[in-house]
């Protein structure tokens, strides 16, 4: 069997994808063109990582669809340089996608396990401005605000006090917030002074309509999701490179769940 050319796919994903879908931020195309999505997958399904679609990775777990990651990144409407906080770490794609534009990206995941593979995942390629803790998204990550900007993998009926006041004056957070099942709004929440903020309904998300229903058979065994076992050309070399992530572990007791 040939051995897949990850990066031509990519290549082809982001041109006829991403860029063809109406991506305009050069920051954003190149950040998306720099990051191997296989790495994120488990085995059986990295043959399907640039079809621009949703994957459900695990019971409950899905990865993003490519697109959805480029649009919700270049609505936060990043110059490059920033500090930002993410919600909802999930597989760790988004991450590694904004590590390419921020200066900081710190990500929050409530699930322990999924922290961890993330964690896994981003070190495997090298990243070493992610940094990644296990704890409850509504809290935010207060000992690093305030932030440039902020992004929500999640739906929420409202955004948490908390999440608001870690943004910086300026900042812009950006949530899936409400509309319809399948087709969630999305919203940016733009921070204008101390006390005052401007909300902004942006559009309407299509990922549930790009998920993969078919996929190969899932391996019962989780070491089958082994982010170092992607050796791309581009990824190989950075397998040895020492990075700053971290897994940082915190009480949720009580806590609302915004993931």
């Amino acid at each position: 069997m040939n051995k897949i050319n990850f990066s031509q796919r990519r290549s082809a994903m982001v041109e006829n994808h991403i860029a063809g879908h109406g991506i305009e931020s050069q920051l954003v195309l190149e950040a998306i063109q720099a990051v191997p999505r296989e790495v994120f997958l488990p085995l059986h399904l990295r043959e399907l990582a640039y079809q621009d679609a949703s994957l459900a990775v695990a019971e409950g777990q899905a990865i993003s669809q490519p697109y959805v990651v480029a649009r919700m990144i270049e609505e936060l409407c990043l110059k490059g340089g920033e500090k930002v906080l993410e919600i909802g770490t999930g597989t760790g794609y988004s991450s590694a996608v904004l590590s390419h534009i921020a200066a900081d990206v710190y990500t929050v995941e409530r699930v322990g396990q999924r922290a961890e593979k993330a964690a896994a995942a981003l070190a495997a390629i090298g990243c070493r401005n992610v940094h990644v803790r296990h704890a409850d998204g509504a809290r935010g990550w207060p000992d690093h605000a305030p932030y440039d900007a902020i992004m929500v993998s999640a739906t929420l009926p409202e955004i948490p006090e908390s999440l608001r006041s870690q943004l910086k004056i300026g900042g812009r957070l950006l949530v899936s917030a409400g509309g319809d099942e399948r087709n969630p709004a999305l919203m940016r929440m733009t921070r204008q002074s101390e006390l005052q903020y401007l909300a902004e309904d942006i559009a309407e998300l299509h990922y549930a309509s790009q998920m993969v229903a078919e996929c190969p058979a899932a391996a019962t065994d989780e070491s089958e999701f082994d982010p170092g076992l992607a050796t791309t050309k581009e990824t190989s070399h950075l397998n040895n490179a020492t990075t700053s992530i971290e897994i940082q572990t915190h009480s949720a007791d009580s806590v609302p769940t915004v993931q």
